[in-house]
């Protein structure tokens, strides 16, 4: 056990003469010890001292420059964008509600702006880092589809990335819508089967899963067909695709 010893404290005999000495050994070693380090700490950062100031001035900037970015262009930005898409927003809401020439006006005006305003397709260039630039893409993708641009359809939705429970799969599958008009039933089953399997969610997933199945039967696969009617029975039983499975049901198995 060790012992507490008075300040000149001598020795009184050999073993504690050597037990001191070899105390006083292990302190200076302890002290030279952290002497180096400090040396070479000091060595190191007056070798390196301009690169490391260099690095850390440069973090500094990006830090800086990502705030400015945020603040001073991006939030504005964000800001005018959706003032702009307020309009065309407008212009696609009364003509989801018309028919006819009306409606083709409406649409079209939603796509190339009214008013002093843009339309989604300059919205979609102009601010495509914002928010409402990435709706734009799905707002002008739906708004060629229903004019009957399908080729054009197909390009802003598959442009439009935002991750959403409902307009992704919507997005998803309206490409598919365009692809049967455009007489390529293959290509648009499979962008119906991604759209159902991209959200799982009541609404989407029973909705492209019937247009899957009834793309299915006109390709005269009824495996694939009865494959995903099945599944609307099984998982989405209170659908409204439910109600009709068993009347496509019949027509896969007849194939």
């Amino acid at each position: 056990m060790a012992t507490y010893r008075k300040r000149g404290y001598k020795p009184k005999n050999k073993a504690e003469r050597e037990n001191q000495i070899e105390s006083e050994s292990t302190t200076a070693e302890v002290f030279n010890t952290l002497d180096e380090g400090a040396s070479s700490t000091e060595e190191f950062l007056s070798k390196y001292q301009k690169p490391i100031f260099g690095i850390i001035i440069t973090v500094a900037v990006v830090i800086l420059a990502i705030i400015g970015y945020q603040k001073f262009i991006q939030d504005p930005n964000e800001v005018e964008a959706a003032n702009e898409m307020n309009q065309a927003q407008q212009f696609f809401d009364s003509a989801i509600e018309a028919s006819g020439a009306e409606q083709d006006s409406l649409f079209t005006r939603s796509l190339k702006g009214g008013n002093g305003k843009f339309g989604f397709e300059d919205i979609s260039s102009n601010y495509s880092g914002t928010k409402a630039g990435e709706l734009s893409n799905y707002y002008a993708g739906i708004s060629h589809l229903n004019i009957g641009n399908y080729q054009e359809a197909i390009e802003y939705l598959d442009k439009f990335k935002a991750e959403d429970e409902i307009l992704t799969p919507l997005a998803k599958g309206s490409i598919g819508d365009a692809f049967l008009q455009l007489d390529q039933p293959e290509e648009a089953l499979d962008y119906f089967v991604a759209a159902a399997n991209l959200r799982t969610n009541d609404f989407t997933t029973p909705k492209f899963l019937m247009k899957a199945a009834v793309t299915a039967i006109s390709l005269k696969d009824g495996e694939k067909a009865g494959k995903y009617l099945n599944r609307i029975k099984d998982e989405y039983p209170n659908s409204v695709e439910a109600k009709n499975a068993d009347i496509y049901l019949g027509q896969a198995e007849a194939l």
